[in-house]
């Protein structure tokens, strides 16, 4: 008498059915959900991807008459140039420090806010300073580098009203005239416009955490402080690392907004950045291959920070985003 094989145990003599079928099956499950990410699987390859093929401008002697084809390759001259220039070491100087000052208050102040926002019991005041701090986040840099200029000025700007009154000064200074100064007031700013938006997700993480490891907590006479440390940080220590890993990531892609918009002649030794470097001494005298091997250098760099950066949290703390 034949054995019935029990439920769940694979039938004998039928062969297990291969990795494609098993790709299929799951693909024709979930295809509504595949024909919902299309359209941006489309926006990523045409606005992303497909202008990848302009970085061969960056071998080349850019003529906008001829095609990629009939340009004459220059081969590594543009990036020999690049490595050759001083302005160049320059640039990488302030867009490093900015970066890494950015990096640093940035990341730690968002975190501060939302941990002391989510002790708020408050709801309605909590919301009220949720809203107030992420606003910000929607002005142009042009409207915040105005109200910074305005807030700074020697003609009754507010820093210097307010120094003044506390005894601190005796006269006021010309902030943005000052180069030392710069960095500082690009990084504050920063920070003033993004810490209420970069919280958000933060608070989020944090509205996930079981309230029970809490109420755990108090029974054992953890105080608020405590509680934060042993459950809250630990709770969110995911999305920081992965948030942590995509900022190194995009360490020197800071933009040229805030350095453009506040900067001026005198502090220009300390407000230059890659991307205006590539806008002053590439575009605006019609050196394209030259702008590119730039813009290049940067994205290369930018690749292998993530990868180097995703690596070593990956050994060190297993967390890591691919």
């Amino acid at each position: 008498m034949k054995a019935i094989p029990e439920s769940g145990a694979p039938s004998v003599g039928r062969p297990a059915p291969s990795k494609t079928v098993l790709f299929i099956k799951r693909a024709l499950q979930n295809r509504y959900l595949y024909l919902m990410s299309l359209p941006f699987v489309v926006w990523a390859f045409v606005f992303t991807y497909y202008p990848l093929w302009g970085w061969l401008m960056a071998f080349q002697k850019y003529k906008p008459k001829l095609s990629v084809w009939e340009r004459e390759w220059v081969g590594f001259d543009n990036f020999r140039l690049l490595f050759q220039d001083e302005t160049f070491y320059m640039v990488m100087r302030n867009t490093l420090a900015m970066s890494f000052m950015s990096l640093i208050a940035g990341f730690t102040i968002p975190i501060v806010f939302a941990l002391l926002l989510n002790e708020v019991k408050n709801m309605a005041f909590k919301k009220t300073a949720q809203t107030i701090s992420y606003l910000p986040h929607f002005v142009s840099w042009a409207v915040v580098a105005g109200i910074v200029s305005k807030m700074l000025s020697t003609d009754n700007g507010a820093v210097n009203d307010f120094l003044m009154w506390l005894g601190l000064l005796d006269e006021p200074v010309q902030w943005l005239a000052k180069g030392h100064y710069f960095w500082g007031i690009v990084t504050l700013s920063d920070v003033w416009k993004e810490t209420g938006w970069n919280a958000i997700i933060y608070l989020a993480a944090m509205a996930g955490i079981a309230p029970e490891l809490y109420e755990a907590a108090k029974v054992d006479g953890a105080s608020r402080l405590r509680q934060m440390w042993h459950i809250t940080l630990p709770g969110i220590r995911p999305t920081i690392i992965i948030l942590m890993i995509l900022s190194i990531g995009n360490l020197i892609n800071i933009g040229f907004e805030k350095q453009f918009l506040l900067g001026n002649n005198l502090v220009s030794d300390f407000s230059k950045v890659l991307d205006l470097y590539a806008l002053e001494y590439g575009i605006k005298i019609n050196r394209i291959s030259f702008a590119t091997a730039i813009n290049m250098f940067n994205s290369v760099v930018a690749v292998i920070l993530l990868f180097t950066a995703n690596g070593l949290f990956k050994r060190f703390t297993k967390e890591s985003v691919f």
